[in-house]
């Protein structure tokens, strides 16, 4: 009896699921409270002030909403995009192999990377020594 070969797409596939929840959800909220409600005045004229938007994301709880903001709202949509891309290569028979998966799951991880990096940069400026 044979062992059956590990892979890792169970990881990728958690990764694109979770990132499709964060589009189901999230995004969707974030469009209608910044580009629907806020414009139309429905929200108070000083809700999206910079100040006050920036204490509640690096701030509030040691900058716990910046990070759930950035994860969920950036980097688990990127791995939810570049699973999507990376099958739909696959689809269109352009067999990319392993650099076809480098490429996208190491660009949405490079990316991912990048905005916690800015993330940080920002909890740091509003933390000074």
């Amino acid at each position: 009896m044979t062992q059956p070969t590990r892979s890792d797409e169970p990881i990728w596939w958690a990764l694109f699921s979770a990132g499709g929840v964060c589009f189901a959800v999230l995004i969707p909220g974030l469009i209608l409270t910044l580009a629907i409600a806020y414009p139309l005045g429905l929200l108070p004229e000083n809700a999206l002030d910079y100040a006050q938007i920036r204490q509640w994301l690096f701030s509030d709880y040691w900058g716990l909403a910046g990070l759930v903001l950035v994860g969920a709202g950036l980097c688990l949509p990127l791995f939810h995009a570049m699973h999507r891309v990376h099958h739909g290569m696959h689809d269109l028979m352009l067999r990319a192999g392993g650099w076809g998966k480098v490429l996208c799951y190491g660009s949405a991880s490079l990316l991912s990377v990048l905005a916690l990096y800015f993330w940080y940069l920002g909890l740091s400026a509003s933390y000074p020594p």
